[in-house]
């Protein structure tokens, strides 16, 4: 039987990650963009039938993205120059407009099969592309995950998707259905929904449509070997560029499956390619004009503060929420673990430092509410689904400790300054706009719903300028985990 053979490299949750990082004393360098084409370029010389893709969130993370609100990003990533491209929820961060002027300038395929302007039943993006590769046609389609409503302006009201996997699976079964008599030899679903949901994904699509493989983002996930769910094969290459996914595969023909396969996540080292240097050249004319900015020093630090992973409770995440909480008098603050871009933060920090860390400029909302509603609040976002990579994670203030059993999966206690919360108490809660507009989903009450208790005021339009001002204001700040939120096994 005729056959063939393809490598597919993929990235995911780039993040503007976009320079190398020294590693320790050996000097070698790891990750970065030009080392990234470097491999993806020695692999086109020595593979015939290459093809790149990316599974969302190439925008957001760096001071170079935002700075130029993606443009500088699209630029580059047109110069990485991958063959389709799904979207992220991170790439609606400058709004839908926005992004709709960011399409306009790659020089490469955005597939999304579920956004759409609901009044007229239109597709916003590109649903899919048929790749004609070695004589086989291969389709792609992209799927988004619903939290990507909540990061469109709430004004852009004509703006739907298919929010559950059924609708996001049915959808997948339309575009398939409609290009069978292209004879596609090869399905690729880019998603970005999070390893667990591709899981449920792949199992809700009727084998007849084809699907051979989910390409996906949003989770993070770095895996030994792909997932295998219903025929479908589910892989992710974790996040930024230190590694990259490859797929090795052979088509058969007369049946358009894969009958042979091998996996690998490949680390991008100074060991494995060679820096594509007229990438970091184009690169460095960005940075360049973004270091001369944001040069100046905001603070420095006692010590230096991590933040190894936005599902537990964090040195740089006290840090960051106590600062905002003494800014705006607020009891409770809960700030979106996501929102830390950098694992590390200081003793130093500069101006390009703290923007780099601490990207997404949003507005700060106090409510008042009822203990029986923040005892609501934090049951719901504590419970173990929030923390498999998909869920939304907070970083709280020290006023606040509170434990979770998750045998249980209840909330054993909570306490707002040593004091257990009374049900029938009011107190003030902070949230960000973000989080504001996804409230039902986040933290289970509708805006509405929170602002029933008592006032309500949005303390500041601009977080970052809240919190850069509290840095200034406390030299030799520091703060260490000690058990604010506490998860019982």
């Amino acid at each position: 039987m005729p056959t063939r053979k393809f490598t597919i490299l993929h990235s995911n949750d780039l993040h503007g990650d976009f320079l190398a990082e020294s590693s320790g004393d050996s000097g070698e360098l790891i990750g970065g963009l030009s080392l990234l084409s470097g491999y993806i370029n020695k692999v086109r010389l020595e593979e015939e039938n290459v093809l790149y893709v990316i599974a969302g969130d190439m925008l957001q993370g760096s001071i170079i993205d935002t700075e130029y609100k993606g443009i500088s990003t699209m630029e580059i990533m047109n110069y990485l120059a991958p063959d389709v491209v799904t979207l992220g929820n991170h790439e609606f961060d400058y709004g839908l407009p926005h992004l709709l002027f960011l399409e306009k300038m790659a020089n490469f395929v955005i597939v999304n099969a579920n956004l759409y302007i609901e009044k007229y039943n239109k597709r916003i993006m590109q649903p899919y592309k048929i790749i004609e590769l070695g004589g086989y046609n291969i389709l792609f389609t992209g799927i988004i995950t619903e939290k990507v409503m909540d990061s469109i302006s709430t004004t852009d009201k004509l703006i739907s998707t298919f929010v559950t996997l059924k609708d996001a699976a049915e959808e997948v079964g339309r575009i398939t259905n409609a290009y069978q008599n292209d004879r596609i030899n090869l399905t690729v679903l880019l998603t970005h929904i999070g390893l667990e949901s591709d899981k449920e994904l792949a199992g809700l699509l009727d084998p007849v449509w084809g699907v051979d493989m989910i390409i996906g983002g949003h989770s993070h996930s770095i895996l030994d070997q792909p997932e295998e769910v219903n025929g479908v094969l589910i892989t992710q290459a974790g996040e930024g560029t230190k590694q990259i996914g490859r797929f090795d595969i052979v088509v058969e023909e007369s049946t358009n499956s894969i009958v042979e396969w091998k996996w690998q996540l490949v680390p991008i080292s100074s060991r494995s390619a060679e820096e594509d240097y007229d990438l970091l050249d184009f690169i460095h004319s960005y940075k360049a004009d973004v270091v001369a900015r944001y040069n100046s020093i905001v603070t420095k630090l006692a010590l230096k503060h991590t933040h190894p992973a936005r599902e537990i409770e964090t040195a740089l995440g006290n840090l960051f929420a106590d600062g905002l909480a003494e800014m705006s008098d607020t009891d409770i603050m809960l700030l979106g673990s996501g929102s830390i871009r950098q694992k590390e933060f200081g003793p130093l920090v500069t101006l390009s430092d703290f923007a780099t860390c601490f990207p997404f400029n949003d507005s700060l909302n106090r409510f008042t509410v009822s203990g029986a509603k923040l005892w609501q609040v934090f049951s719901h976002f504590m419970k173990p689904e929030n923390r498999n990579g998909e869920g939304e994670c907070y970083q709280v203030n020290s006023t606040v400790k509170a434990t979770y059993s998750d045998s249980e999966r209840k909330l054993l206690a909570l306490e707002i300054n040593g004091q257990p919360v009374d049900l029938d108490e009011k107190y003030r809660i902070c949230i960000t706009g973000y989080h504001l507009k996804g409230s039902k989903a986040y933290l289970s009450f509708s805006e509405e719903e929170l602002r029933e208790d008592g006032p309500f005021l949005i303390v500041s339009t601009s977080m970052t300028e809240v919190l850069q001002e509290w840095l200034q204001n406390n030299q030799n700040a520091f703060r260490k985990v000690e058990g604010r939120l506490t998860y019982l096994p």
